[in-house]
């Protein structure tokens, strides 16, 4: 009676309940917004996959000189799945990621699976809602990379000391090589595209009687810090694989 009855007791109450009722849906907001962080996350690597999947490196140039029947100079190569990582170990001998996508979602063992920052490793295990990934600090992964700058080939390998650091061989000792120097995946094998970054060099040596390089590559790829990645599925894969099956049966 009291507020409905004088002027300024119910300029103050509506004012205090405006501000309590501002405060509450404040806060409801702000939950809100919280929550729906994971949807925002999962649109945004749904985004990044398609985004990716129309840069030129998931492409295979046609010759302009040939004919084609689709009459079209570019053919997709690669196309990407995006995928959350739900375990990831970092200090094994092994290590390995499982994703949240399995068979249901069109994946298959030995695709290639990267991040924004840089190759992560290669599918090993498929199940129908889940799979399990081979990672780069894995004591049998090896990877085709090269020198950005030159094209230098070799291999890449972990070593089991560090999550940060990885190893490039095979480049010889003719090669000019450079602190900070870009290195990335070669796009020789079928599995991962060319160009994806893997880190920069960090220091080198050659061991007694060696030809080659050892050169300490760090890893652009934080493991300990991945949420989101993209497994690659090749397009071409099956058929490379064939020429490639063809090629050793008749070199035996």
């Amino acid at each position: 009676m009291l507020i409905s009855q004088t002027y300024y007791q119910r300029t103050v109450f509506t004012s205090s309940t405006n501000q309590f009722t501002g405060s509450i849906f404040s806060t409801v907001n702000s939950i809100s917004d919280y929550f729906n962080l994971r949807k925002i996350n999962d649109k945004l690597a749904r985004e990044n996959a398609m985004l990716r999947a129309h840069v030129s490196s998931s492409f295979l140039t046609a010759d302009t000189n040939m004919f084609f029947i689709d009459d079209t100079l570019y053919k997709q190569q690669y196309r990407y799945i995006s995928a959350k990582v739900i375990a990831n170990t970092t200090s094994k001998r092994n290590n390995y990621l499982m994703l949240n996508k399995g068979r249901k979602d069109g994946i298959k063992k030995d695709m290639a699976v990267i991040a924004a920052d840089g190759v992560v490793g290669i599918v090993n295990e498929v199940s129908a809602n889940f799979c399990s990934v081979m990672s780069l600090l894995h004591g049998k992964s090896h990877i085709s990379a090269k020198i950005k700058k030159n094209n230098q080939l070799g291999t890449l390998a972990w070593e089991n000391n560090s999550p940060v650091f990885a190893y490039l061989k095979e480049v010889p000792t003719h090669v000019i090589l450079k602190k900070g120097d870009t290195i990335v995946t070669s796009g020789f094998s079928n599995l991962f595209p060319e160009g994806i970054m893997i880190g920069t060099i960090s220091g080198h040596y050659v061991n007694p009687g060696d030809n080659f390089y050892t050169i300490k590559i760090r890893l652009s790829t934080d493991f300990n810090a991945i949420g989101y990645v993209m497994v690659v599925k090749s397009l071409l894969k099956k058929e490379q694989t064939q020429l490639e099956e063809l090629s050793k049966d008749k070199d035996e």
